[in-house]
C-alpha cells in the first residue's frame, strides 16, 4: 500500500521541516538572538544557556527527535485500532499460516521504515539550513529513529487494548504534546522550575532529544551516548513484549 502514496509523504515529510526550522530556527532565532539581553540578562548568558550555539543549531536536533516521536505515534495509534477493529486486516493476516508475533513484528518493522525515512528526510533539511556540525551528526538519523520506536511499541501496546479512539485522544493531548513542549526541544531544561527537570530527564524524549543534539553539535561522548541507547533500547524491548501481550489477548479469539 505504501509504495502507492510514498511520493506525498515524501512531499508532506519535507515541508514540514523546512517550514519548522524557517519559522522557528530562522525567525524565532533571530529574535532570540536580537533580544538576548532581556531573555537571558545579557546575549552572553543567552548563548551561554544554549550552550553557545545559535537557536537555529540548537532547536534543529530537538525537531529531529520531536519529529520521530509525533510520527511514531500516528502510526501507532489508529491504524493499530484499523487493523483489529475497523478493518480487520490483522485477522486477514492470521488466517495464513504467520503468527501473531509475525504480524506485530511487520508491523513495528513497517514503522521503523516510516521513521527512517521522514527522520532522512528532516536531516537533509537540517543540513540544507546548516544545522549540523562535525561528523557525528550523521548518526542523529539512527538516534532518532531509536527515538522513535522507544514510543511506537509501548503506544502500540496500549493501542492494541482500546476499543475506541477516546484512549488516543487522551494520549496526545496528555502525552504527545506536553513531552514535545517540555523535553527541552525548544529551551534547555535547565530553564524549568527545579521540581520538574527531574520528571524531564526521566522522559524518553529528553532522552532522544538530548542524543540527537550531541550527535548533531558534534559534542556526543561514549558514555552519554551509551546511556541514551540503554535506556531507549529498554524502553522499546518493554514496549514489544507488552505489545506482544495485547496482541495474543485481541487477536487470538
Amino acid at each position: 500500500l505504501y509504495r502507492r502514496v510514498w511520493r506525498g509523504s515524501i512531499v508532506s515529510s519535507f515541508l514540514s521541516p523546512v517550514l519548522f526550522l524557517a519559522a522557528m530556527g530562522v525567525g524565532l532565532g533571530n529574535y532570540v538572538s536580537q533580544n538576548g539581553g532581556s531573555v537571558g540578562g545579557s546575549t552572553g548568558g543567552t548563548a551561554a544557556a544554549l550552550g553557545g550555539v545559535s537557536y537555529l543549531v540548537f532547536i534543529a536536533p530537538g525537531l529531529l527527535a520531536s519529529t520521530a516521536m509525533q510520527a511514531a505515534a500516528g502510526e501507532s495509534t489508529f491504524p493499530i485500532m484499523g487493523g483489529i477493529v475497523w478493518v480487520r486486516s490483522f485477522h486477514g493476516m492470521l488466517t495464513t499460516p504467520i503468527r501473531v508475533l509475525d504480524v506485530l513484528l511487520g508491523k513495528v518493522a513497517y514503522i521503523a521504515l516510516r521513521l527512517t525515512l521522514v527522520c532522512s528526510v528532516f536531516f537533509g533539511v537540517m543540513l540544507l539550513f546548516g544545522a549540523t556540525h562535525g561528523f557525528q551528526a550523521i548518526f542523529a538519523v539512527p538516534a532518532a529513529v531509536l527515538t522513535g520506536l522507544a514510543f511506537t511499541t509501548p503506544i502500540v501496546a496500549f493501542s492494541a487494548t482500546q476499543k475506541d479512539t477516546n484512549g488516543f485522544n487522551a494520549l496526545f493531548r496528555f502525552g504527545v504534546i506536553p513531552l514535545f513542549l517540555f523535553s527541552g526541544t525548544f529551551f534547555p531544561i535547565a530553564q524549568l522550575p527545579v521540581f520538574l527537570q527531574p520528571l524531564a530527564v526521566v522522559t524518553p524524549l529528553w532522552h532522544g532529544v538530548d542524543l540527537c543534539r550531541t550527535l548533531a553539535l558534534g559534542t556526543a561522548d561514549a558514555a552519554g551516548v551509551l546511556i541514551h541507547v540503554a535506556y531507549l533500547g529498554t524502553l522499546t524491548a518493554v514496549g514489544l513484549i507488552l505489545a506482544h501481550r495485547a496482541f495474543r489477548r485481541r487477536l487470538e479469539r
